[in-house]
């Protein structure tokens, strides 16, 4: 069975590979930002990275890491409601939840993470998700495993976003959740 296996994939990967569709990894040899250099010795723009702000090679951050591995270590043993929660973590949530002035903050490890638990603890059976079709995966993820009736209406149109509303007008709550970004179609 596994050389059936075996030659069914390798036809699958030459297939991809003649369409243009293989991708390779890229290996990055420099810190991320703007600019970084591949292992081939190429120096390329970098366009595809989640580090909007520039913050994964700030100084002030990567001395904070290194505080923060020499007095808490690396990593967690589990996810906090199972371990429970760093005290650092809990500082950091404070002071977002101050600057932004609401009530608390959660930190999640990625934006994958945030997206997928957000929605199925706020919403069920009984009410409605509105979601634009061109949402990231995280949050498209995020709706699937919420028990809300769920609608899509098309990317940025408003006309249709208003035909959606309308049709989940018997819902009890209605959310509608829209990406910041629009990152998934290139």
């Amino acid at each position: 069975m596994y050389n059936r296996i075996q030659t069914h994939l390798k036809k699958e990967l030459t297939d991809i590979r003649e369409a243009g569709l293989y991708k390779e990894e890229r290996v990055i040899v420099t810190p991320q930002g703007a600019e970084i250099k591949v292992k081939s010795g190429a120096e390329v723009l970098n366009f595809c990275a989640n580090n909007y702000l520039g913050l994964s090679n700030n100084p002030q951050l990567i001395a904070a890491a290194k505080d923060a591995l020499d007095s808490h270590g690396y990593g967690l043993s589990s996810v906090r409601f199972i371990c429970g929660t760093q005290d650092i973590h809990k500082e950091l949530e404070a002071k977002i939840a101050e600057f932004f002035g609401t009530e608390d903050t959660i930190l999640y490890a990625a934006c994958f993470d945030a997206n997928a638990g957000l929605f199925e603890p706020l919403l069920g059976e009984e009410d409605a998700i509105l979601s634009d079709t061109l949402n990231h995966a995280s949050i498209i993820d995020g709706v699937r495993l919420c028990k809300a009736q769920r609608y899509r209406y098309k990317n940025s149109d408003m006309a249709d976003l208003e035909e959606q509303l309308k049709k989940a007008q018997a819902q009890r709550f209605r959310l509608i959740v829209t990406d910041g970004v629009f990152s998934m179609d290139g």
